[in-house]
Order: C-alpha cells, then sequence, then structure tokens
C-alpha cells in the first residue's frame, strides 16, 4: 500500500510538472465532455418533445350507428383495454353537432336540428406511435367499432418516429466520434510527458521495474485530467444549457426545456465516468509502447 500511494503520488505530480499540456488536455476533453453532453441532452429533449407531440396526437374511433350511449361507453371501456392505449375520451355526437354548427353556422344546421346523423366516438391516444399500426388492427376487432372510419395518422405516426431514430442515431455517432477524439488528445498528452521521463522510465526499467510499477503514475495522471475535465465540463454545460433554456422560454415558445436540476446528477456522474474512462485508457494505450521494451531500448540505445 506504501508503494501504492508513492505512485498516486507520482501521477499527481506529473499532472503539475507538465502542467501546460495537462492545462491544454483539459481544455479539449472539456469541449468534448461539454459537446457530447450538449448531443446527448439535445437527444433527450428532442425524445420528449416527440413524445409530447404524439400523446397530442388524437385517433378517432367513431361507434357503429345504432349503439345507445350506455353502450358505447362499454365500448370505450374494452378500447382502453388494448395496449399501447393512452386514455379513450368519449366525444357524444351532440357534442360533435354543437361543434360543427358553431364552425359552419346556425343557417346550414337550422333544417337537421331534429336528426342529428353524427355517430358517437372516441378521442384515443397512445402511448408509442411506432405501434400505431398494430394497436388500430386490436381497436378495430372490438365489437361496435366503426372499422372503416377510423382516422388513419399512420403516416404521421411513421414520421415522428422516424424524426426520434434519426435524432438517436445521430446524437449516437457524435458521442462515438468525441469518445474517439478524446482517448487520441489524452494518449498524445501522456505520450508527450513518457517522451520527457523517457530517461526515468528506462532506469525503472533497467534495475527490475515491474509493468504495473512504471504504468500507474500515467494511468493516475490521465485519470486526474479526465476527472478535473468532467467537474468543469459539468459547470460549462449548466451555464449553457440554462442560457439556451432562457432563450428558448423568452421567444415564448410551446416547448420547454426538461430542468436541468433534473439531469444534474445524472451529468455529472456520466461526465466523471467517461473522464475518467478516456484518462485511463489514454495512459493505458501510451504505455505500452515502452512497457515493450528494454531499458536501453526505450532510449534507443
Amino acid at each position: 500500500m506504501k508503494g501504492f500511494g508513492y505512485l498516486v503520488k507520482e501521477g499527481f505530480k506529473n499532472v503539475w510538472s507538465n502542467r501546460i499540456m495537462s492545462i491544454a488536455s483539459i481544455c479539449v476533453l472539456i469541449s468534448c465532455l461539454v459537446l457530447t453532453g450538449a448531443a446527448a441532452l439535445f437527444s433527450l429533449n428532442v425524445s420528449k418533445l416527440v413524445e409530447e407531440v404524439g400523446e397530442s396526437n388524437e385517433t378517432i374511433v367513431y361507434i357503429q350507428p345504432g349503439y345507445s350511449q350506455l353502450e358505447a361507453v362499454y365500448v370505450g371501456k374494452e378500447i382502453e383495454k388494448v395496449d399501447n392505449v393512452a386514455s379513450a375520451k368519449f366525444y357524444s355526437k351532440e357534442e360533435a353537432f354543437e361543434q360543427y354548427r358553431k364552425t359552419l353556422g346556425d343557417s346550414l344546421f337550422s333544417r337537421i336540428e331534429d336528426r342529428n346523423p353524427l355517430p358517437d366516438s372516441f378521442i384515443v391516444v397512445m402511448h408509442d406511435l411506432s405501434k400505431y399500426e398494430e394497436t388500430v388492427a386490436k381497436i378495430q376487432q372490438i365489437e361496435g367499432v366503426d372499422k372503416d372510419s377510423i382516422l388513419n395518422r399512420k403516416d404521421f405516426a411513421d414520421k415522428l418516429t422516424r424524426i426520434s431514430n434519426l435524432v438517436t442515431i445521430i446524437s449516437i455517432g457524435v458521442v462515438a466520434a468525441l469518445l474517439i477524439i478524446s482517448l487520441f488528445i489524452i494518449a498524445n498528452t501522456i505520450r508527450a510527458t513518457m517522451y520527457s521521463r523517457r530517461f526515468e522510465i528506462s532506469i525503472m526499467k533497467s534495475v527490475g521495474a515491474t509493468n504495473s510499477f512504471v504504468r500507474m503514475p500515467f494511468l493516475v495522471e490521465g485519470m486526474i485530467i479526465g476527472l478535473i475535465s468532467a467537474i468543469i465540463a459539468t459547470g460549462v454545460l449548466a451555464l449553457v444549457y440554462q442560457g439556451v433554456g432562457m432563450v428558448v422560454e423568452n421567444a415564448q415558445s410551446l416547448f420547454s426545456f426538461i430542468p436541468y436540476t433534473d439531469l444534474l446528477p445524472y451529468v455529472a456522474v456520466a461526465f466523471a465516468v467517461f473522464g475518467v474512462f478516456v484518462g485511463f485508457c489514454g495512459g493505458f494505450l501510451s504505455i505500452r509502447k515502452y512497457l515493450k521494451m528494454e531499458g536501453n531500448e526505450i532510449l534507443g540505445w
């Protein structure tokens, strides 16, 4: 444990000794983390928007002529039992008639006041629009539902699903690209550190130091750089996210961002894990070359 403490201390010393390169790495890694976080939060907010639009997307299900309102209510209870149906609100033919009269004027409806030709219906909202066709097929099998008059929103449902999937794919691609860039930056930083300390590494290898003993300070250095970057990036992303949120609210947009306070614990943990992982991998990949050499080979002798 004493030796482990010494190696960890050496890792901290490396960060300070190579502070110019460490600061450069931290700044670039902060940029990568902020861009990665922004892409992930953008994806979350777009998914929320798609979900809200999907929930507001209403499908009209008409009841067959000849059914009383009481019978129609029982049909509605069967509709609510269908998987993926979030709600089924009863919309009576009297309400529909009154709505049409307000829209089109009294004169057009004065002659048919006593004979309302409209059917009772239900306004159905679904949980997952990607299952639209499957859900509609199940609703059509319910006795009392007018199978041929369900308002088809399949095209709209497909568009929302495609948008959601596209945003997810783009976000994953951006995160993956930034991860590779971050690994490359950290690896180059630690590689520069090892080059400047190649004499020390050569001596350690020559006197029989184990690979673990040589590797540990560089791994600690990479993880410290990653952790510092994660802490700063969390604060920077908070300022950026809340600033964009205020601009959206001031524009009186109908869309509201997910509050950052709800996301902060997840962002902080994800950044910390991401930063430490990138730093560890950068140090691990960079030191491998030197661990395969003997002391004199490291110096090129």
